[in-house]
């Protein structure tokens, strides 16, 4: 298949992937192609009879798979985001071959010894050959022979059972949708969100992959409130039994790897170093968290008259908000069209900030026409990247919201970025995209990382932008959500879609008034959730779980958080940031989120010291810390960032937890 496009570079600017010619039935023959080229490179560079380098094996090694890592950039964005049934077969069929793949790197004894060999002077380069050492270390590199091969026995069948767990959950989304044939049930929903969401004279409300659909916040009707709160926490439910079993392979693969459990193996490496360092941390939150929640629960339930359940927790809060503070979330929706949002919000305080500009490329395509792409130029007009956008929720998209790199930033290669930004915003069947205020700072916070990657100034692409500890991560996409409620930028984009008018400054000020409403709730659900992703990966190896939802249970009442009114942000059966990757993605690392946001409230108390969005503070905060990637130790740039180390008082104080 000469014609295959995975085999050569794009020739499209900036080396963006030629969506436009690639079909689903490249994809096998490329992954064949790139996974075979890549073990002839990696047994070249094992066999090599001159002396290790770093030149001949580390940035070999940062040169190899090019063909390979080209398809599955492009293939694993494709199947997150409009997966058709081939491409769900393909997964099924491919993601087993790659992690034996990576295997077969990893456990190469003859390639590990030679890295173990490579000297450098040159810092940059000890912190890469670093990496790669405790990489092949964490992979197994300096097991046994036997251990090695259950070691690739469990990666093979922990990529097989992720894989089904993450399609069982993307077949639920459509599946355990909530129908009604009334529109009357839907009553409180807006006329243009019934409209969108009508088929054949029934009514398909899709579930968003989190506990509290966003629709339970305006569904006057208690029933259809309880029957969607239902659907949603009950969805997949084949996914308890694969997540036990995903949990239990996992301890026995981190006793293999020489810890006492998988959380003790997964936090090793990130900034939080041990489990100890973790349940301190969430432990000081737990207790003002849930007085918190308690207190709102009486608030809520008196606003009722009745004891509240799950299901009318977000519609009374609105009702409260409503009360104590005149406030009414859905007043905001008009103010909030997407292109304004995304143009005079995300794009003008990134201009402010940092002087960057952007520009249309309509003539650059992605993988589905929803997708737009955009070239950014530094403040001088030199070329920065791509960033594209694919905004809209689809039956053949996963939920949730996220960002990667379709091409990493190196000098290596002189490549510059190209990022994409995903979110599930429901498209309205005619008209502007109007979006809640939620959905306004999920598109900031999406474009942090996108600035992450954009930013990245780095020499390979093993450290470029966001390839930094996944307890870090989520911190500079959290700072860039303090842009959107920023009066001036909020003033430059909060304009009725209609008139054109601002958002009234008194209901600005209701909106400030109630930001801190609901707070013990927010804070609960996340930290069930955190709690329960920690409990599956504190397992003994050996341990195993019958019974997982009678577990899930247990684990949150032992953790002193299961509050009836206040479930978990996800539960077991559609926990995709934990389940959904066999031996990676947020297993045992959900705390990340909150454990980031120590950094994220300590950052923007300092930007507010310091006069906030101008250029001297963004080129600081871009020079100390966006651009360097991976390249050095996180922690070490947050302090250049900050002058100091992190503490805990800015968080509590922002999520009203303070005693």
């Amino acid at each position: 298949m000469a014609e295959n496009p995975f085999f050569a570079p794009s020739t499209l600017p900036y080396k963006l992937p030629d969506f436009a010619g690639v079909r689903e039935e490249h994809y096998l023959p490329a992954f064949e192609r790139g996974m075979a080229d890549h073990l002839r490179e990696i047994e070249a560079i094992a066999a090599d009879p001159a002396p290790a380098t770093f030149a001949n094996t580390v940035e070999a090694l940062e040169r190899a798979g090019q063909i390979l890592r080209r398809t599955a950039t492009v293939f694993s964005s494709v199947a997150a985001s409009d997966a058709t049934d081939h491409i769900r077969a393909l997964e099924t069929e491919i993601y087993p071959r790659l992690t034996k793949h990576d295997d077969a790197i990893r456990l190469n004894r003859a390639l590990y010894e030679r890295i173990k060999r490579v000297t450098t002077d040159d810092p940059e380069e000890a912190w890469l050959l670093e990496k790669y050492r405790v990489d092949f270390v964490r992979a197994g590199a300096d097991l046994g022979e036997p251990e090695q091969t259950r070691l690739k026995e469990l990666n093979e069948e922990l990529t097989r059972l992720a894989t089904c767990f993450s399609q069982n959950l993307l077949a639920a989304s459509s599946a355990s949708a909530l129908v009604v044939e009334d529109p009357a049930e839907l009553d409180g929903l807006s006329a243009s969100a019934i409209k969108a969401i009508e088929k054949d004279g029934t009514y398909v409300l899709p579930l968003l992959n989190i506990t509290n659909q966003p629709a339970l916040a305006e569904l006057t009707n208690r029933e259809t409130r309880r029957r969607l709160y239902e659907l949603a926490v009950n969805r997949a439910p084949e996914n308890f039994a694969l997540a036990a079993k995903i949990a239990t392979l996992r301890a026995e693969r981190a006793a293999l790897l020489g810890y006492p459990d998988h959380a003790a193996y997964s936090v090793a490496d990130q900034t939080a170093k041990t489990t100890d360092a973790v349940e301190e941390m969430l432990g000081k939150l737990v207790g003002p968290a849930v007085a918190n929640a308690r207190r709102e629960a009486e608030i809520l339930s008196e606003q009722a008259g009745f004891p509240i359940e799950p299901w009318d927790w977000a519609y009374y809060a609105e009702k409260v908000r409503k009360a104590r503070y005149d406030f009414d979330g859905a007043e905001l929706r008009p103010y909030f069209e997407l292109d304004r949002v995304l143009r005079d919000g995300v794009f003008h305080a990134a201009s402010e900030l940092y002087g960057i500009t952007f520009a249309d490329r309509d003539d650059l395509a992605g993988y589905h026409p929803d997708v737009r792409v955009f070239e950014v130029f530094e403040a001088d007009g030199s070329p920065l990247g791509l960033f594209a956008l694919d905004p809209y929720a689809r039956p053949t998209k996963r939920g949730g919201a996220w960002m990667n790199n379709l091409v990493d930033q190196s000098h290596l290669f002189g490549d510059l970025p190209v990022v994409l930004n995903n979110l599930n915003v429901t498209k309205p069947a005619q008209g502007p995209t109007l979006l809640t205020f939620d959905e306004v700072i999920t598109t900031f916070h999406e474009f942090g990382h996108a600035l992450h990657g954009l930013f990245s100034d780095v020499r390979f692409p093993r450290v470029s932008g966001t390839e930094v500890p996944r307890d870090f991560v989520e911190y500079p996409s959290q700072v860039n959500e303090m842009w959107a409620t920023w009066p001036s930028v909020l003033a430059n984009f909060a304009r009725h879609h209609e008139t054109g008018e601002p958002v009234p400054a008194e209901l600005l000020e209701k909106m400030r008034a109630a930001e801190k409403f609901n707070q013990g709730f927010a804070t609960v659900e996340y930290l069930a959730a955190s709690l329960l992703d920690w409990a599956w990966h504190r397992l003994a190896p050996g341990e195993t779980v019958e019974d997982a939802e009678a577990f899930e249970a247990a684990a949150l009442e032992r953790a002193g958080i299961a509050l009836d009114q206040v479930p978990a942000r996800y539960r077991t059966n559609y926990f995709a940031h934990v389940f959904s990757s066999g031996v990676a993605g947020y297993s045992a690392g959900y705390y990340s989120y909150i454990w980031s946001e120590v950094l994220d409230a300590e950052s923007v108390e300092w930007f507010k010291e310091n006069d906030g969005l101008r250029r001297e503070n963004g080129d600081h905060f871009r020079s100390t810390l966006l651009s360097v990637g991976g390249s050095v130790d996180v922690m070490d740039a947050f302090r250049a960032f900050r002058g100091r180390g992190p503490s805990i008082e800015p968080l509590l104080e922002r999520r009203g937890l303070m005693t």
